[in-house]
């Protein structure tokens, strides 16, 4: 038996709720095969996070060439990265193995509004590995660093979407998400702007959210269908996962990516 398979790159979660294990929960419950690079290890839980050991350069390396020499994947999925140097490997190996299917989630900024990468982090991101993706995926703050203004409408939305446009050889969706309190999100490709108007579902528990909306935008290129099609079918997935209504730990809890199977 064949399957599609994707890479995801990105730090591990102890509590399960986001990054490398909501991805690989997301590209499994999709009916992928998932491979990962991981580029630090947290110890966090629903309430807050603890500690991070971060990955060393080399061993992220290790971890790409593992995976790319073995099983090449169909689709790479990018989520958090702290540091300039393991942003550089990454690029390097996805420029070198000419990776496709290539989603990152720019993870600059919370939707709190702090800002998760220190300076050069952040430069080395916008500069080498956005140009690499085939679409991006920032929430309002990190579209708001990226573009350089101040989003309040639909139609700032569109504006930051075109500015951050003309930097990536890709798309970008900027995700509405709780920041404007709708689950409405805009993709801009190939000049112009395609809304997918979500459910707004009650539901607090949303950590990893972002997480496993571009792991399943990831899956769906890995399965060929086009960029729209595929933002699509993700956030379908998201909307039942959400509702589900999982409710697990004393904070913002997980989604049950597994809605489908119960």
């Amino acid at each position: 038996m064949k399957m599609k398979t994707v890479l995801t790159i990105a730090g591990s979660d102890s509590s399960g709720g986001a990054g490398i294990q909501a991805d690989i929960k997301t590209i499994t419950c999709l009916g992928l095969y998932a491979s990962s690079a991981i580029t630090a290890l947290t110890a966090q839980n629903t309430t807050g996070v603890a500690g991070i050991l971060e990955s060393t350069p080399e061993f992220l390396q290790q971890q790409l060439d593992c995976v790319f020499d073995d099983i090449f994947p169909d689709a790479v999925k990018i989520g958090m990265v702290s540091s300039a140097a393991l942003i550089e490997v990454i690029a390097d190996s996805l420029a070198e193995r000419q990776a496709r299917n290539i989603v990152v989630d720019p993870v600059m900024v919370s939707t709190s509004g702090s800002r998760l990468l220190a300076d050069e982090a952040a430069e080395t991101l916008i500069g080498r590995l956005i140009p690499l993706a085939d679409i991006i995926t920032p929430n309002i703050p990190e579209a708001e660093v990226l573009s350089g203004m101040h989003i309040e409408t639909a139609a700032d939305m569109e504006r930051a979407a075109e500015k951050i446009a003309a930097h990536c050889s890709g798309a970008v969706l900027v995700k509405g998400g709780h920041e404007h309190n709708t689950a409405n999100d805009l993709l801009w490709y190939e000049g112009k702007p395609e809304w997918f108007y979500g459910e707004r579902i009650d539901n607090p528990n949303t950590h990893g959210t972002g997480c496993t909306l571009s792991s399943a935008i990831a899956s769906n290129l890995a399965k060929g269908y086009d960029l729209s099609e595929s933002v699509r079918r993700a956030k379908e997935y998201i909307s039942g996962a959400l509702r589900a209504n999982l409710d697990l730990g004393a904070g913002s809890g997980p989604l049950a990516h597994n809605f489908a199977l119960l």
